[in-house]
């Protein structure tokens, strides 16, 4: 697809064990791949609610009765499902990278690849841009940011370069940016740490993990007994996230033990980690650092 490839497409729609007749979600529309395969398994009285902020993502809107295409964050996957009526489903799908059309976009500033303007927003009409996060928070803020977004051993130096500079004039482009860090990037792997750098305001700038944590919370009530979730993460934070989540029903520590000692978690994981085969690979690069978890509701 041209928009976007959708990755590990047949691993994670099997692993949502459709029923013609359920009530699917996909919280991560992008280009439809993985909406338009769920489709393809649904029967007449089936339905399919998916979510995408990005207002691109609406050109491809799926025209199908059984479909509805919800314009917001899924971070509010459970208010906006109410307002149609739905508070259980059978199934809810996630791909949470970012699409091969927002990397593609030029403008829109995701990509080390192009000289565009500080963006990196998801949602288009989102007041914090790359733009403020680079030319705004202070030294100790951005060297927080890349520890833990990024694990760059390097933040402190990032930071406070990036303070330095914007004393004399806004750093306003990629270009600027890129130009500015080279010089304190590791020789022979400055395009592996600038995609680090472009990662960790990526994620602040969108807020990645805060609304991860908020949606998976959101989990445990809308799926029905015996229903999935099937999510793919792209980094090791979102993937940490979604392995304690489904392990332990929480983000840190272990999961509550009642008077007797038992275990009581939300999911249940079918199978093991799931990761694209050497054939997806080659043909779509991005999908490497994928990885799929399937979890079943208890």
């Amino acid at each position: 697809m041209e928009y976007h490839n959708p990755v590990l497409l047949k691993e994670s729609v099997d692993g949502l064990n459709i029923k013609e007749g359920g009530v699917y979600v996909d919280v991560t529309f992008g280009g439809g791949g993985h909406s338009r395969e769920i489709l393809k398994r649904l029967g007449p009285e089936g339905k399919l609610y998916a979510f995408d902020q990005d207002k691109d993502a609406l050109e491809n809107k799926i025209e199908d009765p059984r479909f509805t295409l919800i314009n917001e964050n899924f971070r509010f996957v459970k208010r906006f499902l109410r307002f149609y009526g739905v508070r259980k489903v059978d199934g809810i799908l996630g791909d949470f990278g970012v699409s091969s059309h927002q990397f593609n976009e030029a403008e829109r500033g995701f990509s080390t690849r192009f000289d565009a303007k500080l963006d990196m927003r998801m949602d288009q009409g989102g007041s914090l841009s790359a733009y403020e996060v680079v030319n705004e928070y202070d030294e100790e803020k951005l060297k927080k940011m890349f520890y833990d977004y990024a694990d760059l051993k390097n933040a402190p130096k990032l930071a406070r370069i990036i303070v330095e500079e914007r004393q004399n004039a806004p750093i306003e482009s990629s270009e600027q940016l890129n130009e500015l860090l080279k010089p304190v990037l590791f020789k022979g792997k400055e395009n592996k740490i600038l995609a680090q750098i472009y990662q960790a305001i990526r994620i602040e700038v969108n807020q990645e993990i805060e609304v991860l944590k908020e949606f998976l919370l959101q989990t445990e009530e809308l799926v029905v007994k015996g229903g999935r979730i099937s999510l793919i993460s792209y980094h090791s934070l979102e993937d940490r996230l979604v392995k304690r989540y489904i392990r332990s029903g929480k983000f840190e520590g272990e999961a509550e033990k009642d008077f007797f000692g038992n275990i009581s978690v939300p999911f249940k994981k079918l199978g093991g980690l799931i990761v694209p085969s050497a054939e997806e690979i080659k043909e779509n690069n991005r999908a490497r650092s994928a990885k799929l978890r399937v979890a079943v509701k208890l």
